[in-house]
């Protein structure tokens, strides 16, 4: 009996369409950085051209007198803004820092050990995901208050470390690390912090970088309005972050809308330069981590 071996047909996709889904990426994408775009442009405007009307997106005569405005505004300050800058990459660096391995080391047992209680743990790390910081905002108070942190660096800092998103992304990822390889680290025998810091934190390099970047973001902005950490915790001037220093700025009414926008430049730019140089890294680790039983 003889079988007719039939040939599998490759399908390709045409020209026009891989052009048409090329036209659909790029428009999408030029609608994403419409805004920063924007930004951008209104921190080289002059003021004739802030306000005028209708308004004009792009710049026409480019200018830097709104960073030179902005920065005689620094300087008249009786805080230099050099401190500010200080205060926020302190609590910027301090609490991603700690954020990321204390949530990585809880983690861990969390995601590959098993103990009594595991399953209730983490039921309440997933139930805490549903409260936002302006409801712990109150028994957040009372706990530095306790603790005698108030108006204090660390007051920002410790309450950064439990941030529970942060747990939870680490132990989603820890999951996918085969128990066999955990195992022949044992066997090799390597201590439960070694396993820990040369075997899977290298393996979930994809976890922690995305985690920098949310925690870099939330804690680079802290803002001095409202129910925010800034506002309830930081009272004395010294202690104030750049956000503070530039929220005076914006403060000051129509005469000091130039400087403004430079000031919503420099703050933004600090973010976006990590998101981006993290965003490469996570795309080339995700691309080589991948691993199987």
């Amino acid at each position: 009996m003889k079988f007719r071996l039939r040939k599998q047909k490759k399908i390709n996709r045409s020209r026009f369409v891989d052009f048409l889904l090329m036209a659909l990426l790029f428009t999408v994408g030029a609608f994403m950085v419409l805004p920063l775009l924007f930004v951008i442009s209104n921190a080289f405007k002059p003021l004739d051209e802030v306000f005028l009307y209708p308004p004009k997106f792009f710049v026409r005569h480019p200018t830097l007198n709104n960073f030179v405005d902005l920065y005689h505004l620094l300087s008249a300050s009786w805080i230099p803004f050099t401190r500010y800058l200080f205060n926020t990459f302190f609590i910027t660096a301090a609490g991603t820092a700690g954020h990321i391995f204390i949530a990585s080391m809880a983690a861990y047992p969390l995601a590959k050990r098993k103990f009594p209680g595991k399953n209730i743990l983490f039921s309440i790390v997933v139930m805490s995901l549903m409260f936002s910081t302006q409801v712990t905002a109150i028994p957040n108070f009372m706990t530095m208050s306790w603790l005698n942190l108030i108006d204090t660096y660390w007051a920002i800092i410790v309450p950064a470390f439990g941030m529970s998103l942060g747990l939870y992304l680490m132990k989603q990822f820890m999951e996918q690390i085969p128990d066999a390889l955990l195992e022949a680290a044992q066997l090799d025998g390597c201590s439960e912090f070694r396993i820990y810091w040369s075997i899977v934190m290298p393996n979930v390099k994809p976890a922690w970088l995305t985690l920098t970047i949310f925690s870099f973001q939330s804690l680079w902005m802290i803002s001095n309005e409202g129910a925010s950490p800034g506002r309830l915790y930081l009272y004395s001037e010294q202690l104030k972050t750049i956000d503070y220093a530039m929220g005076q700025i914006l403060a000051g009414g129509i005469a000091r809308v130039g400087p403004s926008m430079a000031a919503t430049l420099i703050l933004i730019s600090v973010p976006i330069l990590i998101f981006v140089f993290a965003q490469s890294r996570i795309i080339e680790t995700m691309s080589t981590s991948g691993m199987k039983e």
